[in-house]
């Protein structure tokens, strides 16, 4: 048994009320969640206050007392980026409050993100602009959320989504251009 079938099957007998399947399930995702957090912090500094185990934590104790209808694997790992994205956004909702409406959290993308030039981009505008795509492309918007803020690579993504990599490819070359534009719109009027 594979392990992607192995999650929805856990995550099913999960929702029919066994509760040792949680247990099971706990291992098998930990070590993916840890993965896509680290990947999350690639380029941020060194200081950050918050950790990606941290947000494994919170993110999985968030999803575990979810009421949530699981349907498989790419259905919980998309619930996860979600709540990793909210958190990140949480807390620096809390950071600018803190300091007075400044210094909020800045994620460094990977170029591959937005193009080589694209400095730290405050976390609360690149949340704002991934809401103002989704109103457009769900689909898009939920690919750069697993991307950007799970850190997924194409064919991890692939393998979450069932979508082809070329598919994986264009959806996202369209969906980077795009939040490029909206979050520096200088650059698209050069």
């Amino acid at each position: 048994m594979d392990k992607q079938h192995d999650i929805t099957m856990l995550l099913q007998e999960w929702k029919g009320g066994q509760t040792d399947a949680l247990e099971k399930l706990t291992p098998i995702v930990y070590d993916e969640l840890k993965k896509i957090a680290r990947n999350s912090f690639r380029g941020e500094r060194a200081n950050h206050t918050l950790q990606p185990t941290a947000i494994v934590h919170e993110a999985f104790a968030n999803l575990a007392g979810a009421k949530v209808d699981w349907q498989n694997r790419t259905h919980f790992f998309a619930l996860s980026a979600r709540m990793m994205r909210r958190i990140l956004i949480t807390h620096a909702k809390a950071r600018r409050a803190q300091k007075r409406g400044g210094d909020a959290t800045a994620v460094t993308l990977h170029e591959s993100m937005v193009g080589a030039s694209a400095p730290g981009i405050d976390v609360l505008d690149l949340d704002m602009a991934i809401s103002k795509l989704a109103e457009q492309d769900s689909r898009k918007a939920e690919l750069i959320e697993m991307n950007v803020f799970s850190g997924l690579t194409y064919a991890e993504m692939a393998e979450v989504t069932g979508l082809s990599t070329s598919t994986l490819d264009r959806e996202l070359r369209f969906a980077k251009a795009w939040l490029k534009a909206t979050l520096d719109p200088d650059t698209s009027s050069s």
